[in-house]
Parts: structure tokens; sequence; C-alpha cells
């Protein structure tokens, strides 16, 4: 069965959903663990997100692959923006497929003004999911130079999105 591209963009958006299926635990923002130099600290709070269609490159126009843009505002111990891009594609009759995309995080973490770079890549074999969000090394910049860490992404049954961000900030020198 051929899949059309307004499929695949449809299924690009329920992506997003399998990846609320992480879980809904509950952290408080500052919460950590550790010592104090390189100490992981967690935060969380609600986001927005919007996606957005995109045309595939002129050489993928046949392709079963769908693109989509990525725009979120985070708010809570992450008050920032991001754009990004989402390449996905899926099975037309049993539900697997899978997802990867990076988003450019800019704004301030506790305080902490600068930015990053996310990274994520999805799969779901026959309804069972695995989800990795993690900081790409080394794309910290400004005050959050040397960030690390990794963030869940949770929506609920009433489809509000909200994160769990685990991270790490490098000792100054």
């Amino acid at each position: 069965m051929a899949m059309t591209r307004m499929t695949v963009w449809a299924w690009v958006a329920g992506a997003v959903l399998f990846q609320g299926c992480a879980g809904t635990h509950v952290v408080k923002s500052g919460e950590t663990a550790g010592s104090e130099a390189g100490m992981t600290k967690r935060v969380s709070g609600p986001f927005d997100v919007k996606l957005l269609p995109m045309a595939p490159d002129a050489e993928a126009a046949q392709s079963v692959l769908g693109r989509m843009r990525l725009d979120k505002r985070f708010h809570g111990g992450l008050e920032a923006t991001s754009e990004g891009q989402m390449l996905a594609t899926r099975s037309p009759d049993n539900g697997s497929g899978g997802y990867v995309a990076l988003e450019h995080v800019t704004g301030t973490l506790e305080g902490r003004q600068g930015g990053f770079i996310l990274q994520h890549s999805g799969t779901m074999n026959r309804g069972a999911y695995t989800l990795s969000v993690t900081v790409v090394p080394d794309s910290g910049t400004g005050a959050l130079e040397g960030l690390s860490g990794s963030m869940k992404i949770i929506i609920d049954d009433k489809g509000n999105h909200s994160y769990d961000f685990e991270y790490t900030l490098a000792p100054s020198p």
C-alpha cells in the first residue's frame, strides 16, 4: 500500500504523541542529586508545541518520509523557545515506525542564559515504543556551556505537554 505524504505527516504528529507515553513522573524544579561540582539537577514544567508540515526535499518527493517543523515554548525551570525539524516514517499496517528530530533551544535554565541542541530518536515496534531525547554533547552556549542531560516528554490524557529535564552543568574552570 502506497503511503501519501499527508499520511506520513499525520503519523509524524502521532510520533510526538507516542513520546508522551514515557510516563508521568513528577519532580519539583531544582531537585538535585550528587556533589556540588557537576551536580545533577532536575527541572520540569509545561510546554507548548506547534507542528507544521514541511515539503520534502526535491530528491525525496516520492519518499515515505515526512518532515515537520517544530516550534516550542518551554515554561517552568526552563524558560525557552526552540525551533527544530522532525523526520519520520511509519509502516501502513502494523503501528510501527520511527522518527528523529533536532531542536535548538534558547532561553534560560534556572536563570542561566544560553542555548543547546536536543536530539530525539523514537521507535515504535507494533505499538511498543522507545524514546531518547538528549542534549547533544558540547552544544551548550553562553551560561549553558558544558550542559549535558536528557529530557522526558510527557503528554497527559488531555493532550497537555510537559517535560522532565535532568541535567548537569560542568563546573566552571
